[in-house]
């Protein structure tokens, strides 16, 4: 049994005197206890809305949320307000983007892990600040003892983002979710980072769901990727496979225009044309077609379904051809 199943999860947003906007539509994933999945896209193409409903953290007003997200066998979309607190920092952690906006300024970072083991384990002040000093030193912060008194703007951003991990870990969650954990971080301290976190799954058993949009990160660390557009997973494979042969044109197009180390010198990436704005609604046909360079007119006019494919999941009517895709082009 997976630890995390979701089914059909949607998110419609709605505002008064406009359109609801569907961010997030029939997203289907598992996560199986120590496992990593990644979850990958552009931005705007649903990946942090997906996590925000999973740990229920959209508001209320003027959102709707359906689906189901079942996590050891409990809807957490049923749960109520009280059980969905207990459940998150005690089985579900979450590392958030920006850790110099998502932590408390004007408290010291030592308070804000210890209130975490005093509302979720009990533990007492003091036992908890001891807890705290050893958190902090095991993501690799130095002086670990005299940092629990310091505040977020005395830290450096990749302190801060060890401090954010340490307050995500410190009740042992069985899931961690990590969105963007190493944006705005220098190369040195995003590797540091991602070790981090590789080393957290590996010891504990953690599962972990990374979302980003770096297919660099995705290469490293995770087992299962699933590749999001418009709202929808349109590809889902292993990872070794999604990168030997990546069957979606979209897909094709993010590992186009990243930089490879073995690339001729000179050799000019490939950007995908257009933004993720220039989308059409997926009633009325493939989203991404008009920024495919693969689209058919069946693409414009009928919704394509996710279907088993060679490597896993996918959603297209002219999936990329593996020969061609080994040269480079999508046609």
């Amino acid at each position: 049994m997976a630890l995390l199943e979701v089914r059909d999860l949607k998110v419609v947003f709605s505002r008064r005197g406009e359109k609801p906007f569907t961010a997030v539509d029939e997203v289907s994933f598992d996560v199986e206890p120590g496992q990593t999945v990644g979850l990958v896209g552009e931005s705007g193409c649903g990946k942090s809305v997906t996590s925000l409903a999973i740990m229920r953290l959209l508001a209320k007003r003027g959102n709707q949320v359906s689906g189901s997200v079942s996590f050891e066998g409990a809807d957490l979309l049923r749960l109520s307000d009280k059980e969905m607190r207990d459940r998150r920092g005690r089985d579900l952690g979450m590392v958030f983007q920006d850790p110099l906006s998502s932590l408390n300024p004007v408290i010291p970072i030592g308070l804000q892990i210890t209130e975490v083991l005093e509302r979720h384990r009990g533990m007492a002040r003091k036992a908890a600040s001891v807890e705290a000093a050893e958190l902090l030193d095991k993501v690799g912060i130095p002086d670990p003892t005299r940092r629990l008194s310091e505040y977020p703007h005395q830290l450096s951003g990749g302190m801060r983002q060890r401090a954010l991990i340490a307050i995500a870990l410190a009740c042992r969650p069985r899931l961690l979710i990590a969105d963007e954990p190493t944006t705005a971080l220098d190369v040195t301290i995003q590797a540091q980072i991602l070790a981090l976190l590789r080393e957290l799954v590996q010891d504990t058993g953690t599962a972990l769901i990374m979302i980003t949009h770096d297919l660099g990160v995705v290469a490293g660390l995770c087992d299962q990727v699933n590749v999001l557009y418009g709202g929808k997973i349109v590809e889902r494979a292993e990872r070794h496979a999604l990168f030997a042969e990546p069957r979606h044109p979209y897909t094709h197009g993010l590992l186009a225009s990243i930089p490879r180390l073995d690339a001729g010198r000179g050799e000019k990436l490939i950007p995908i044309k257009g933004s993720v704005a220039d989308n059409i609604p997926w009633d009325g046909g493939c989203a991404f077609a008009p920024r495919c360079p693969n689209a058919l007119g069946v693409c414009r006019e009928v919704s394509p379904q996710l279907t088993p494919d060679r490597n896993g999941l996918l959603r297209c009517h002219n999936p990329v051809i593996p020969a061609v895709a080994a040269r480079g082009g999508a046609r």
